[in-house]
């Protein structure tokens, strides 16, 4: 079974539960599973002289949101950290309806796997808070234009979009926190067992084989990118995660978030979100 199909059949099975930890594990698992595919893949890559079998890095340009969409940032943000999670070097575009994505062909593919699950569950999570009511009458910290002509800062009162917004900027922290640990557990594993085995230096480290991975990686996205500019992310309500019931729903929503077969989200964004 290929590691990709190993991955399917963990995040079906995510689909059937509504217990939090199992699906905080499920997707721990997920991301676990693909951090240890890409270092076996680094490794075969490293070990072997036959460069025509050798991964080696492309660019795919990856649609993550339709135009004038106020969630374009969101979903750009949240592209951002699962790739980040999985070695991937991102140019976006100025409006956010795409992402060119650099890296390794399975990488590139296990993060668009994780981003179609991830941001169709964050919008239908966030669709049911709206339509909750529970953020009315709450507030953020936003800003006003002094009579001095400086920005102060004030609390204001949530509307729909701020509320979402919240939302969304806490869900995508809470999962980016979650992926990166399991990268991180996974990483840690594999390095003691690197150290039990490799008495004699003669095998090839985990570190070793994922920093020349991000060094080619890296040379690659340089040698080929004609990104100009300076990404501008979400700045709006909830950026700094302080924006009251929505900012503390959208992080328990991440929380809860697993990663299945789910059709991806730009697909049926006008229809999502409202």
């Amino acid at each position: 079974m290929s590691n990709l199909n190993r991955i399917a059949a963990l995040l079906a099975m995510a689909e059937s539960t509504t217990n939090e930890h199992e699906a905080d594990a499920f997707l721990k698992k997920a991301q676990q599973l693909a951090t240890n595919a890409s270092i076996d893949l680094a490794m075969a890559r490293a070990q072997t002289a036959r460069k025509e079998h050798r991964e080696k890095p492309i660019s795919k340009t990856i649609a993550v949101g339709e135009l004038r969409q106020r969630a374009n940032k969101h979903l750009v943000e949240l592209f951002i950290q699962l790739g980040w999670a999985n070695d991937l070097q991102m140019d976006i575009a100025h409006n956010s309806t795409y992402v060119i994505a650099y890296g390794m062909p399975s990488d590139i593919e296990v993060t668009e796997m994780l981003f179609n699950s991830v941001s169709t569950q964050m919008v239908v999570f966030a669709n049911e808070w709206i339509r909750s009511k529970k953020w009315q009458d709450d507030t953020y910290f936003g800003s006003k234009l002094h009579k001095s002509g400086y920005k102060i800062p004030v609390r204001k009162k949530h509307t729909a979009a701020t509320a979402r917004g919240a939302f969304y900027a806490a869900f995508i922290k809470r999962v980016a926190k979650r992926v990166q640990e399991a990268r991180t557990e996974v990483i840690k594993e594999r390095t003691k067992q690197d150290n039990s085995t490799n008495e004699t230096k003669s095998v090839i480290s985990t570190a070793l084989v994922l920093r020349e991975k991000t060094a080619e990686v890296k040379d690659f996205h340089k040698q080929t990118s004609s990104a100009r500019g300076k990404w501008s992310g979400y700045s709006g309500a909830g950026a700094s995660g302080k924006a009251g019931k929505s900012s503390l729903a959208g992080s328990e929503a991440g929380s809860r978030a697993h990663i299945g077969a789910h059709q991806s989200v730009t697909s049926g964004m006008k229809k999502l979100i409202k």
